[in-house]
């Protein structure tokens, strides 16, 4: 299969792109499937740290029993309670993920799950009721993840955030159909929209679960767009969104900014808290936006300037800017789950305290002036968004099949001499993100 060796002569920001894109890429090489068949006790293993989760999927499920889910849509939402063991906190860094380099994996150097058990929807009251802190808030805390996760990216990735924010809460985990795949952009968008339904039914159960006190939802990325869609669809139906649902937080979302006015207006005067993070030099954003058309989008807008300042004043929304955080991924799309950010979210939600730059008093490190930078990215990214096509795993490979074989030539077509073929393989993997 060609694929690109270089792009010539298109700029700073474009090389650094490319070059970031394929890290985040390679990042992955090496990583076994079927991460999540459950080993065995680790009580022999000091130090090591459980998260137990619901998890609730509209994907169907696999064959592969370590795989559990894969990126095609199910017939309807199948609920899972799944336990992750954490390697002990001196080994690890926090806001990062130790993937198993061979299965079984190691509990004492990577995360492995204990438990996979199936549940009815019927039983998931019995679920909350064991999981709910009592004598606190009886807390929920969702995460709706964002594009380009396969199931065990999800789930991995929640139980780091859930362990590193130290907050006491019961841990749901939505995951949609994603496909895992770079070229799966609009498949993984459909799949948000197909699953609408399915989030807003697990929000209304959650709401209506007397064990549960309060619900929390922590969307990222394209996540975002399935969420607001849920609670919008919520307040149509019922006429307001369900008052247990009292904060939504929405990570780098890749929502058109257009859109999310409208989702925010339709949820009424009484919808949730509302909180936005949003950081300037996300590149996934900047990709994004070009592939929209130029569409601004929602976490990459600079809320320091005219006309957002005001709108997100008199929207009463609460903002987060992490341009100043690092990331830990090239394209510093994920930085919501870094050590810092987790930390801080999980005792903001356990004080009860808004979420934002206004009330946070952690200085330099999580606050910046400009978070406008995404936009001149966009402009210097504009033909690495070809790099990513080119370089697939194998899963992308046995997904796309021929269509693999005609990228090269379609992409010499849109972008001419600025790309040189180069015919030298080059290994790269997916990075869920």
């Amino acid at each position: 299969m060609p694929v690109f060796g270089t792009l010539k002569g298109t700029g700073v920001a474009t090389r650094g792109f490319a070059a970031a894109t394929l890290v985040l890429l390679a990042g992955c090489a090496g990583r076994p499937t079927g991460v999540l068949l459950p080993v065995a006790a680790v009580e022999t293993v000091p130090g090591t740290s459980r998260v137990d989760m619901l998890v609730a999927t509209t994907r169907k499920s696999a064959t592969d029993r370590g795989v559990l889910f894969s990126g095609e849509r199910g017939e309807a939402v199948t609920y899972t309670d799944l336990t992750v063991s954490i390697p002990p906190d001196g080994t690890r860094q926090a806001g990062s993920v130790q993937w198993p380099k061979t299965l079984p994996g190691n509990p004492a150097t990577d995360f492995v799950a204990l438990r996979v058990e199936p549940v009815e929807r019927a039983h998931v009251p019995a679920w909350t009721g064991r999981a709910v802190r009592r004598g606190t808030k009886r807390h929920v805390l969702v995460f709706v993840h964002g594009f380009n996760n396969k199931f065990e990216d999800a789930v991995f990735r929640f139980a780091q955030i859930v362990h590193d924010s130290g907050a006491e809460v019961a841990p749901v985990l939505f995951t949609w159909p994603s496909k895992g795949s770079v070229l799966a952009y609009g498949y993984d968008r459909e799949s948000t929209n197909f699953s609408r339904n399915g989030l807003e039914t697990l929000l209304r159960d959650l709401a209506r679960d007397p064990n549960v006190g309060e619900v929390t939802v922590l969307a990222h990325s394209m996540g975002n767009w399935l969420t607001l869609e849920s609670l919008r669809q919520m307040a149509i139906r019922d006429r307001r969104v369900a008052p247990k649902i009292r904060n939504v937080i929405l990570a780098a979302p890749d929502v058109d900014m257009d859109l999310a006015r409208e989702a925010f207006h339709d949820m009424g005067p009484n919808r949730p808290r509302l909180t936005l993070m949003v950081s300037g030099d996300d590149q996934a954003l900047a990709v994004s936006r070009l592939v929209w058309g130029d569409s601004v989008r929602l976490g990459a807008i600079d809320p320091a300037v005219e006309p957002y300042r005001s709108e997100l004043e008199r929207q009463k929304i609460g903002v987060l800017n992490l341009s100043a955080v690092k990331g830990d991924d090239p394209l510093n799309h994920g930085k919501f789950a870094s050590g810092d950010v987790v930390a801080l979210l999980g005792k903001r939600l356990a004080d009860g305290q808004p979420i934002s730059d206004g009330q946070v008093g952690i200085g330099d490190r999580l606050v910046s002036t400009a978070a406008g930078a995404a936009s001149t990215v966009a402009t210097g990214a504009a033909l690495a968004v070809a790099a990513p096509v080119a370089l697939v795993d194998p899963q992308t490979r046995e997904t796309y099949g021929e269509h693999l074989s005609h990228v090269g030539s379609g992409l010499r077509d849109t972008v001419g001499s600025t790309v040189d073929l180069a015919g030298a393989p080059v290994r790269a993997m997916t990075g869920g993100r």
